[in-house]
């Protein structure tokens, strides 16, 4: 059994990695400004509210609770917003994460899994991705999280700070339960845009292009169940528990869905249409963005079980239809 200090717990993925680790008999301890997270997401272990630009709190997390690891998802994570305010992204993510890997160096927590993003790849657009994948950021959302990964290198060799890394692209679905789910405010992803619309909890879903090189002229995402994401999570702090050296892992379906893919799939599992509209492509837009796994799968022993459409789907429309967390 581990304590594990996770970084973002009130938040999406960060909640159900919280449940997971319980569940698997770890503790974990939040640590969540709660700027974006939900308090009521905080439920199988304690909750330390904070901010990574507070050095003084991070210290009393650490000297309180003495985890073991830590599992780092705070960030902001908008590209638009990335694009149009870097200076806070850099600030956040980046001075965040610092504060965060000096008190946990100080503390001598040396293990330590990290969220990143295949948007740290930038421009490949209808290739899978691999870890070998050059990166080459375009905004300061990936250039944010590239510098994080390029900090846990120097931690190491100063520090011994190991350290496993997760780049992926699109998390979708819910705790199968319904107790946890994704909730932001506001919502941009494809999937809790689409069940709202179903709801008529907004207008119409617009389609971003409808003339891409692909087989309905959509384009194509790779979308991994949140279940499976936080498993692997959980397997990358078994390797460092067991003294596995440090790694960076990709996660993905190697495969992608296209935006009328998923529709069709949501009319298969609500049994109602969604309200939808044909709109201009958007700049930047790429048509197939996907990752592998293979690494994962040989080195970690994961799969993305959950990963498919209707299972994302139906996780995700359960959690919508519990009525997700009080606002």
């Amino acid at each position: 059994m581990a304590t594990v200090l996770v970084t973002g717990g009130a938040g999406y993925i960060g909640a159900h990695a919280c449940k997971a680790l319980a569940r698997a008999g770890h503790v974990p301890v939040t640590f969540d400004n709660l700027s974006t997270g939900w308090r009521e997401a905080v439920r199988f272990g304690p909750l330390v509210e904070g901010d990574l630009s507070d050095r003084a709190a991070l210290d009393r997390a650490f000297a309180d609770h003495a985890p073991d690891a830590v599992m780092h998802f705070a960030a902001l994570s908008l590209v638009g917003e990335a694009m149009a305010d870097p200076g806070r992204y850099w600030r956040n993510n980046v001075v965040g994460s610092l504060t965060l890997l000096e008190a946990a160096a100080a503390a001598g927590c040396t293990r330590f899994v990290f969220s990143s993003t295949c948007a740290t790849y930038g421009e490949h657009d209808d290739v899978v991705l691999d870890e070998t994948t050059p990166q080459h950021p375009l905004n300061a959302y990936g250039k944010s999280k590239r510098a994080i990964e390029d900090m846990l290198t120097d931690f190491e060799a100063a520090h011994g700070m190991r350290h496993v890394i997760f780049r992926y692209f699109n998390v979708a679905g819910a705790d199968p339960e319904a107790e946890l789910g994704e909730a932001h405010e506001p919502e941009t992803h494809l999937i809790p845009v689409m069940l709202e619309a179903i709801d008529g909890q907004r207008p119409a879903l617009t389609i971003h292009g409808t003339d891409y090189d692909t087989p309905d002229g959509t384009c194509i995402r790779d979308y991994v169940h949140v279940s499976d994401l936080v498993d692997a999570h959980l397997r990358g702090l078994d390797r460092l528990l067991e003294g596995g050296e440090s790694r960076v892992f990709n996660l993905g379906t190697g495969r992608g869905f296209s935006v009328r893919e998923v529709l069709d799939a949501s009319r298969r599992v609500t049994n109602a249409e969604v309200p939808h509209n044909a709109g201009p492509r958007r700049a930047g837009d790429a048509t197939r963005l996907v990752s592998g796994s293979i690494r994962a799968a040989e080195e970690l022993g994961w799969k993305a079980d959950r990963s498919t459409l209707d299972t994302m789907i139906a996780d995700a429309w359960r959690w919508h239809r519990s009525g997700g967390y009080a606002r």
